[in-house]
């Protein structure tokens, strides 16, 4: 059987897989109505919120997208505080819709420096909105969510808008008293489901900027999830197999408690670091206080071939792991335990990475 390793999708468990043979329902009949305001309620508890929370049939990125075309209007100016690859793709979202982006980049392995930001933000008082994602997969680094707010909000007033794709429902989040405006997720994390929804929360301060924006949109216009959303029902056609999938892993989740969540997480954070460490290999992120425990980023050693690496651990001992993206290709490898991960899942890999090394020349450090 296959290891997937990969930060997202993720490994699904039998029972979901299951629920989504639910046979179909009328997505604009009373029994959707209950699914719908059910798993909405749901949702705001994970999300640690009041705000509107509303699901969209789509990917991660469509969250994203729905928080830009839903806030900003072409020409307003927004910082993109960027770690990684998903950082930046904010900021190509505003760009394709006209936004007047300052691109406030951070290497990759590190985190938002505050000082560097409020000097961004001291250079640029007309910016409008402060785009930041949680926690970068892509380097395996979570941002410190809570200061960065702490900043953007409370010093300067200003609109944020959080990628929390791979964070939400993993790590802790505290949407309201953080005083997030938009906060993105989608299903294929830390929620132990399929890829196909998407989760967004609207603070009163975004339909503000929303009221205000005049960015075209139509299947991502939160308005109409909100219109729809009070008469019990979908704007569009939803994905019905994996809203039932989503309510039996809502209520697994609720049953759970979140603060059982986020420790199993730091515990098999913990425990993939530690035992990459062991093998000689050294984590990616410049410092162990801002390593994911979603997703843990590796150094290829020096000399090392990255994708015979990762084939030869596919090939040989069904392991699937994730390679760097963009000028990382080649440079790291990665390993996703979101959702129900278990120790003997990532020893597997472990064991697995213990063979592979010095088959492809690694002789430890």
């Amino acid at each position: 059987m296959v290891n997937l390793r990969i930060p997202g999708p993720i490994p699904v468990n039998d029972d979901i897989l299951e629920a989504m043979g639910t046979p179909m329902i009328n997505h604009r009949g009373a029994e959707f109505k209950e699914i719908l305001y059910r798993t909405t309620d749901r949702l705001k508890k994970v999300f640690s919120t009041r705000n509107d929370v509303y699901i969209i049939t789509g990917s991660g990125t469509s969250a994203m997208e729905a928080a830009v075309v839903n806030t900003l209007s072409p020409g307003d100016k927004a910082i993109n505080a960027t770690v990684g690859v998903f950082g930046n793709r904010f900021g190509i979202i505003s760009e394709r819709y006209g936004v007047d982006l300052v691109s406030l980049e951070f290497p990759f392995g590190s985190d938002v420096d505050l000082d560097i930001l409020r000097n961004c933000l001291n250079a640029n008082p007309d910016a409008k909105a402060v785009m930041v994602t949680h926690n970068e997969t892509s380097t395996g680094v979570t941002n410190n969510l809570e200061a960065i707010a702490s900043v953007v909000k409370k010093e300067y007033d200003k609109l944020i808008l959080v990628d929390g794709i791979s964070s939400v429902c993993s790590l802790p989040l505290e949407t309201d008293e953080w005083e997030l405006d938009v906060v993105a997720t989608a299903s294929q994390k830390g929620w132990m489901l399929p890829p196909g929804l998407a989760f967004i929360s609207f603070s009163e301060r975004a339909w503000e900027a929303h009221s205000q924006s005049n960015m075209p949109r139509f299947y991502l216009d939160m308005a109409e999830y909100k219109r729809y959303y009070e008469i019990g029902q979908p704007p569009f056609t939803p994905s019905v197999s994996c809203m039932f999938a989503l309510d039996l892993a809502l209520q697994q989740i609720i049953d759970e408690g979140m603060g059982s969540i986020f420790e199993r997480h730091a515990s098999i954070g913990r425990y993939t670091r530690d035992g990459i460490t062991k093998l000689g290999l050294r984590i990616f992120p410049v410092s162990d206080s801002i390593a994911s425990n979603t997703c843990t980023a590796v150094t290829v050693p020096e000399g090392l071939d990255g994708s015979k690496l990762m084939s030869k651990m596919r090939e040989d001992h069904q392991v699937v792991l994730a390679g760097g993206q963009a000028s990382l290709n080649g440079k790291i490898f990665r390993l996703g335990h979101m959702g129900t991960t278990k120790e003997s899942d990532i020893q597997e890999a472990l064991d697995a990475l213990e063979i592979v090394l010095p088959e492809i020349g690694f002789r430890g450090t």
